[in-house]
């Protein structure tokens, strides 16, 4: 388990984010359109996980824009913005703010993606959320890179996860 922490309280996460070097595990997540999408929808890409816990707060809302920034100028890289929010929800944020860059998925229906990637928070008000972190995986699915943020409120190293993909 991740120890993390919540306005500086203490929690923890179902487990810890899968190795660098190794391959990213399988995930089944639901679209704005609500089709499934799976890690091999993105083969062949250089994928950005930007995982947070809600599309509604200040924290998580910035990551989003500020990854639908970084991602119009990168070659052959998608950025997959997970959460456990419905997927209504996250259309509507990015429809409001003029985001096209990120593409929106949800681990709402089963939960898996966040057990699978030891990212699932396992106590405090979050329990069930998704913690936040950045998760890079390279065209033949390898991990190049994670961020497991401490402090839930901060936001992620934006530098290293461009750094990565370099």
């Amino acid at each position: 388990m991740a120890n993390i922490t919540l306005g500086g309280n203490p929690i923890q996460t179902s487990g810890e984010l899968p190795k660098v070097g190794s391959k990213a595990p399988d995930f089944k997540l639901t679209a704005t359109d609500l089709s499934d999408k799976s890690l091999s929808d993105f083969q062949g890409s250089r994928l950005v996980l930007n995982v947070f816990p809600s599309i509604d707060t200040g924290t998580c809302a910035q990551s989003v824009r500020t990854f639908n920034k970084e991602a119009s100028g990168l070659e052959n890289t998608k950025v997959l913005c997970i959460s456990k929010d419905l997927p209504f929800a996250m259309a509507r944020f990015c429809g409001a703010e003029g985001l096209e860059d990120v593409i929106n998925l949800s681990d709402y229906k089963s939960g898996t993606f966040g057990e699978n990637y030891g990212l699932t928070i396992a106590n405090s008000v979050l329990e069930t959320l998704l913690s936040r972190c950045i998760i890079v995986i390279d065209t033949d699915g390898t991990i190049l890179h994670t961020e497991q943020v401490g402090e839930i409120a901060d936001e992620p190293n934006y530098e290293a996860a461009m750094n990565a993909l370099s």
